[in-house]
């Protein structure tokens, strides 16, 4: 059974006309016309425990509005939302003991108080033994590296410590499921490699389940294995990250370093040839890597050569691209 079960999933808001002065809106503001936007459209979609799962899209496309939707902050429009079981919007306390959430530009630490403290209150609300609470801090602190700042106030942290903080309150008492929004926004390399390491370590030792929406693509090819792509409030995509790649892109690019001019082969073609490097754009469903290699060996001499994959973030560029 899907650990979160999502069908055909609709939000609308509704919102008063603007007033300009014109007779239109003076009648709009004595008969409450209102605007309605569609955000979220028909979305169906089912996670497995322990699955880690991207759900991308571009800005408004939807994805935090589901994400609202799954935590029980927002009540959908229509449809159906199972989390754990629970419908998140009508028993948000339970539901709330199964999911941790981390949003990027918004922190639920106590911004006056030590990063320590914060966490104590936070096991103080989910009522966690005592015992419990300071195994799973001991781990935290070290899987996240929060000693060194353990006892400065939030508001003195840096976004990047801040972030691991948050990362930490999510997870103190061991949800089930943990919500990721942007986790990763604004944070430099090595703060960003902090994040996508424990998310990592916390999926594959404890099985937590992971929906991660991020506009980072490097977050979603570290860390997931399918993705949710939508769009317009719609999946466009459900499925796996090579899948995605195989449809959407499926040429491969082989760059060999020759001083021989290099020619047009069966099932592979030269797009690019300068100064002793040479590109050859090749579908590996028609022709192998090894045989266009081989190949290349047969009739040059190749100092060095490597093959290029295409990157999520042009093959996500190329299908919104080619959208009506």
């Amino acid at each position: 059974m899907s650990i979160i079960h999502v069908e055909d999933l609709v939000k609308e808001f509704r919102r008063p006309r603007q007033y300009d002065g014109s007779f239109r809106t003076i009648r709009t503001l004595l008969t409450r016309e209102y605007t309605v936007k569609r955000a979220v459209n028909g979305v169906s979609f089912d996670v497995q425990a322990g699955e880690l799962v991207g759900y991308l899209g571009p800005n408004g496309a939807g994805k935090s509005t589901t994400i609202k939707m799954l935590t029980g902050i927002l009540e959908p429009t229509a449809g159906t939302v199972t989390v754990a079981g629970i419908t998140p919007w009508r028993e948000r306390e339970r539901n709330a003991r199964n999911i941790g959430v981390v949003f990027g530009q918004r922190s639920q630490l106590w911004w006056d108080l030590p990063l320590r403290d914060s966490l104590w209150l936070i096991g103080k609300l989910y009522e966690m033994p005592r015992g419990l609470f300071e195994t799973r801090l001991r781990q935290f602190t070290e899987l996240l590296g929060l000693a060194p700042f353990m006892d400065t106030p939030v508001r003195q942290l840096s976004l990047g410590q801040r972030m691991r903080g948050d990362l930490a309150a999510a997870m103190l008492y061991a949800p089930k499921i943990l919500y990721l929004d942007e986790p990763t926004v604004g944070l430099d390399v090595v703060a960003k490699e902090a994040v996508r390491t424990f998310v990592r370590e916390l999926n594959r030792e404890s099985g937590t389940t992971v929906i991660l929406t991020t506009h980072d693509l490097d977050d979603v090819e570290q860390l997931c294995d399918r993705i949710v792509l939508i769009d317009q409030g719609a999946v466009m995509y459900d499925g796996g990250l090579d899948t995605l790649k195989s449809r959407y892109a499926p040429y491969r690019e082989l760059v060999v370093h020759t001083n021989s001019q290099v020619s047009d082969v069966p099932g592979a073609t030269v797009t690019r040839q300068e100064d002793g490097r040479v590109c050859m754009r090749f579908d590996p469903r028609l022709m192998t890597a090894a045989d266009l290699i081989g190949s290349l060996l047969a009739r040059h001499a190749i100092s060095d050569l490597s093959i290029t994959e295409p990157e999520l973030e042009s093959v996500i560029r190329n299908i919104y691209a080619d959208r009506p």
